[in-house]
């Protein structure tokens, strides 16, 4: 094609003859004829024609002069076109402002780039393949950092290297000039196969696997059953095998040192469904290793996914004889369960429990701590396990305790904190919590203790695991050993980012499936653990869901399986997310309730926002709902839904207290807290409380504490010391729900048939519980009185009642008879009378 210059001058200095060498690089292969037209501005100019042809464009070269000398050079590249002036043009007005010492200059132009690159090697901004991509089994997506034509030769002037072309496509229908086509191939692709790309002018790529991973075909081609990924140890052997199915090489990289920058390489042997397997002989209990492999010609080094030990930082994985990890009495033996609806959840970071000074506990924001018994503190009150044991809960949650990302085990000295939901290696206990993280088995010891002394004080133990994102896609383990297989991704190729925190792993491709499904029963044989709760479940899948429940259920029926199944914005069919709207398909998991929780005392997402407790009329039905565990749908067993008013995440109840309510006294705020308490506990489903709730805790207003330090984030047993009569209260209510079934029923039919709810005044809601047992012939009846005043209420039959709840004081023994039907409820308080 034909073009030419026009060339203006703008300003002058001292230099009065500059000569000028333009390299112009052509993208299309444009066959029109252009004729040359003059430009001026300012002063007369001069029009330019190519003289010279390079590889892949045309040369101009001109000597400029002006008395007055120069300064700056404008330049417009136009088509050379009679009948038009500016319509045709290929670049908008440039400008050359950069000139050497002896007056000369060389410039680049790049067809449909709007800039001057005084450089040549400025090769990132030359035409190049941006890049190629196998993202289905018969077809690569090539991108250019510029455009151009399809016409321009058999296949636009595309070569595959390895495979037959059998066609060029656009992506948008009529396109004439692109920078972005499929090629179609002829067969598919050998996907362990290295490709190249070339293109004329951008130079030549390696071809890089695309969203084909991601793909049925994919799946179904490399997909592994086997139960030995990571290593195997036994006394004799140690066999590993990986599962890495676009590796063209694998070795096994063994290291002497946990620091060691350079380690022993062994090369591993191909095997079956994209797995290389290596096996070493002799005992190994202790070698450090990593994985490296080989992909599109770069090298990549990880920690084994499976790996079940690390070194400090978990930068590298350890084999490990896992029985010399067991503490002495070790047993599958655990407190009794008959159902779900029996369990009281109390939530538990392992840090906060025991690091204040005050708590008396040796071992302190430990593993160990823990598992202490018989520590006091202020005014001679229980702490740490003594305090939970005292309570009366049945299921100790512990938030994030594999190992993570954000706290440096090498520093320790130095005060670290972080809630863990940033996993790093999700196999291996966290290093913080240990009493030496380089001694890769002192940690998993120190929990097989904390869960034997949780079990001996009858305390069931729940995991909180994040398998729905990780600290870093790019980074993780995962993706430098299958990149782009195990996160998901959106339509442009981006990472999908539902969670919030940069990543999603795609549950429903069968491999990440598996490691899911592996690693939960793995900690639930290994470490005897009694539950799990799912950090923003609604990420995951459904049918992964079911394949834990299914495969928890072969270990001990009894574990239970809660998540938070919220809808989020993530890549995957609606009818295929784990939330809410889909609990009815996931039975015997159970949800968070966040309708009873913000109906309670207002959304967590607007501050001063109150609910039922705290001043905010018209909630009755929505409370009604969460009491009968209907809120999510009506037709779920009460297992399925978990009842509560706060966690770990956004403000403690009495933080949100004293935003909703700035003018209360402490006195109305303890009893709309203890409010707020009593209505969880005695709802359908299973409750759930915040470690410290009994003692009405506090962050300082701190909604989002999860890199807080200690001062804002440890249980203040000062405090627990402080609201004794508050605590007492808890517990009552704990053992009330304990001795009566019907606050336990087990189905939504049992619901329906002992639940009925009473017409009662506005801000007050009221039923009666008939219970479940054949001979029983109890009764309760429960009022709620959100009000700020007393309400008189008539309970409908007559009879002789127990008054078990009133407001100040909870549990199973008679605080008051009554004999008369019609009762005064006090203030913001819960009455629960009894009658048989």
């Amino acid at each position: 094609m034909n073009y030419d210059f026009s060339i203006f001058f703008v300003q002058t200095f001292a230099t009065k003859n500059t000569k000028v060498t333009i390299y112009y690089l052509e993208v299309t292969n444009d066959k029109k004829e252009y004729g040359p037209r003059l430009l001026l501005e300012g002063k007369d100019g001069q029009e330019v024609a190519f003289t010279g042809d390079i590889e892949y464009g045309k040369m101009a070269r001109l000597t400029v002069s002006d008395e007055e000398g120069i300064k700056k050079l404008g330049f417009i590249l136009r088509q050379s076109k009679n009948a038009e002036t500016f319509t045709n043009k290929k670049c908008n007005d440039c400008f050359i402002t950069k000139f050497k010492e002896d007056g000369t200059v060389e410039i680049w132009i790049i067809q449909g780039v709007e800039r001057v690159y005084y450089d040549s090697s400025q090769k990132d901004q030359m035409p190049k393949i941006f890049s190629a991509k196998i993202d289905k089994v018969n077809e690569i997506t090539l991108e250019t950092n510029l455009h151009f034509s399809l016409s321009d030769g058999k296949f636009a002037g595309v070569t595959l290297e390895g495979a037959q072309i059998k066609e060029i496509q656009a992506f948008e229908e009529n396109e004439t000039t692109t920078n972005r086509i499929k090629i179609i191939t002829k067969e598919n692709l050998d996907l362990e196969t290295t490709y190249t790309v070339s293109k004329r002018l951008f130079g030549t790529s390696t071809v890089e696997m695309g969203a084909a991973i991601r793909s049925e075909e994919f799946d179904t081609l490399y997909y592994y059953d086997g139960n030995d990924l990571g290593n195997m140890y036994t006394k004799k052997k140690t066999a590993f095998r990986l599962w890495a199915p676009t590796a063209s090489e694998a070795k096994v990289v063994k290291y002497d040192k946990w620091d060691d920058q350079v380690g022993k390489e062994i090369t591993m042997t191909e095997a079956e469904k994209g797995t290389w397997k290596l096996e070493i002989q002799g005992n190994q209990d202790g070698l450090i290793y990593t994985y490296k492999v080989k992909i599109d010609d770069k090298w990549t080094e990880a920690v084994d996914p499976y790996t079940r030990a690390v070194t400090v930082n978990g930068n590298k994985g350890v084999v490990v004889d896992l029985t010399s990890t067991n503490p002495k009495n070790w047993s599958t033996k655990k407190p009794a369960l008959k159902k779900a609806e029996d369990a009281i959840f109390y939530e538990l970071h392992i840090r906060d429990l025991s690091i204040q000074e005050e708590s008396g506990i040796k071992h302190r924001g430990k593993y160990l701590g823990v598992a202490e018994l018989g520590t006091k503190g202020p005014q001679g009150v229980k702490t740490g396990l003594s305090h939970i044991k005292d309570l009366g809960v049945t299921h100790v949650q512990i938030i994030p305790m594999y190992d993570y990302q954000t706290v440096d085990e090498t520093r320790l000295d130095e005060e670290q904190y972080n809630w863990g939901y940033d996993p790093k290696n999700y196999n291996a206990p966290e290093g913080s919590y240990s009493t030496n993280p380089y001694e890769p088995k002192v940690r998993i010891r120190e929990v097989k203790q904390m869960v034997q002394a949780l079990h001996k004080q009858n305390l069931r133990v729940v995991m909180d695991v994040v398998y729905n994102h990780m600290y870093s896609a790019c980074e993780s383990n995962f993706h430098q050993l299958v990149p782009g297989y195990y996160f998901r991704y959106n339509v442009d190729g981006t990472l999908a980012n539902g969670s919030g925190v940069g990543n999603d792993t795609a549950s429903e491709r069968k491999m990440m499936r598996k490691f899911i499904v592996d690693s939960v029963t793995y900690w639930a044989k290994e470490y005897h653990l009694d539950g799990f709760r799912f950090d923003l479940m609604g990420i995951h899948d459904v049918e992964t869901m079911n394949e834990i429940r299914r495969a928890l259920d072969k270990i001990d029926p009894s574990i239970i399986v809660i998540g938070e199944g919220w809808d989020l914005n993530t890549p995957l069919d609606a009818e295929k997310k784990a939330n809410q709207k889909n609990a009815a398909t996931m039975p015997r998991i159970a949800h968070f309730n966040d309708r009873i929780r913000d109906g309670l005392k207002g959304s967590v997402f607007e501050e001063r926002d109150a609910g039922f407790v705290n001043g905010k009329s018209g909630l009755e039905e929505t409370i009604k709902k969460g009491i009968s565990a209907t809120s999510i749908d009506s037709s779920l067993d009460p297992e399925q839904v978990v009842t509560y008013v706060e966690a770990h995440d956004n403000h403690t109840l009495w933080d949100k207290l004293a935003l909703t309510n700035p003018e209360a006294t402490e006195v109305e705020r303890k009893q709309m807290h203890k409010l707020a308490s009593s209505i969880i506990l005695t709802s359908q489903g299973i409750p759930f409380i915040h470690a410290g709730q009994e003692f009405m805790r506090t962050k300082g207003g701190d909604h989002n504490s999860y890199k807080s330090p200690d001062a804002v984030n440890r249980l203040d047993w000062k405090r627990r010391a402080e609201y004794y009569q508050e605590v007492e209260y808890m517990k009552g209510l704990i053992q009330l729900r304990g001795k009566y079934p019907a606050f336990r029923l087990g189905t939504a039919e049992e619901v329906h048939q002992h639940l009925t709810f009473l017409e009662a005044p506005e801000n007050v809601i009221a039923y009666t519980l008939t219970s479940p047992e054949k001979k029983s012939k109890t009764e309760l009846t429960i009022v709620h009185n959100a009000n700020r005043q007393a309400i008189n209420f008539s309970i409908p039959n007559r009879g002789k009642y127990s008054l078990l709840v009133n407001g100040q004081k909870a549990g199973t023994k008679a605080l008051a008879k009554i004999q008369s039907n019609e009762i005064t409820v006090p203030a913001l308080s819960t009455f629960v009378l009894e009658t048989k």
